[in-house]
């Protein structure tokens, strides 16, 4: 059997490794972040209006079921 060897980070070339990944990371701007927030607003409003009208749409549905049963 063999062990496998795994390289061993002190804490601080740790912190160096994740200050390096940080800068590469590109961040969005301020009008991109607003217009993401928009978009997760409006979709939401969309689904939830959808899903409003499925909902009664099968509500009726049943009543109508129910409604035949007595």
């Amino acid at each position: 059997m063999s062990a496998k060897t795994v390289a061993k980070t002190t804490p601080l070339e740790f912190i160096r490794q994740v200050q390096a990944e940080t800068k590469k990371v590109v961040w969005p701007t301020r009008r991109e972040t607003i217009m993401t927030g928009v978009m997760v607003v409006i979709m939401t409003t969309l689904l939830g209006l959808f899903f409003f009208i499925v909902d009664t749409g099968f509500e009726a549905i049943v009543h109508l079921l129910l409604s035949l049963a007595k």
